[in-house]
This record gives structure tokens, sequence and C-alpha cells, in this order.
């Protein structure tokens, strides 16, 4: 399952990034973080749906990784949160459930193996 993380964050990554490159096209010198944000609501009801559906799914996906990365003490939860904002959501959420199984991993192999 971890390679299959770390393909869904490297795919994760580049795909919306493909996107996000010819959204910065389109939108030319008047791209502002605030244009970015609300152009997925503009255009169409279904645009407006997928931008809704995203923005509450990935809220509540991101502040269950922080709990449950706290919950676990996983070291350095916050660089996800950074990687989310500046990356994309699509690659966070794999790499998370990647350093989470990792994490696990190591404490699997820490009771199994004491000393």
């Amino acid at each position: 399952m971890k390679f299959f993380y770390l393909l869904g964050a490297l795919v994760g990554a580049v795909v919306p990034w493909y996107y996000n490159l010819r959204a910065f096209e389109e939108i030319g010198t008047g791209f502002t973080p605030q244009a970015f944000f609300l152009v997925g609501f503009q255009g169409s009801a279904l645009l407006g749906s997928v931008a809704a559906d995203f923005w509450i799914g990935s809220t509540v996906v991101l502040v269950w990784m922080m709990a449950e990365a706290r919950r676990l003490r996983m070291k350095h939860s916050w660089a996800l949160v950074v990687w989310t904002l500046l990356v994309a959501w699509a690659s966070a959420v794999p790499l998370f459930l990647y350093f989470r199984r990792r994490h696990l991993d190591g404490e699997e192999r820490a009771a199994t193996h004491p000393g």
C-alpha cells in the first residue's frame, strides 16, 4: 500500500498542477488567490457543486489528518498542511496516508522487537 500512496501523491501533484498552470494562463495578469479560489464557483452550477464538494470535503479531511497525526504523535505533520496549500490536497492526502502507514509500521516493529 505504501507504494500506492506514493504513486497517488505524485499523480495528485502533477495532474492538478497541469490544470493550475492552464488556469494561470487563462486568468493572466488578473491572477489573485481570491480569483483562483472563486473561479471554481463561476461558470455553471456543476462547477459550483464540484468546488463546494472539494472545499467542504478537503477541509474535513485536513482536520482529520491533523487530529490523527496528533493522536499518533507523528512528527512534522504541519508540513502536510503547507503541502496541501502549496501543492495540492490530492497529493497531501495520499502523502499523509504514506507517512501514517510508515509510522504505524515502525510502531509495530518496535512492539514485536523491543530492545
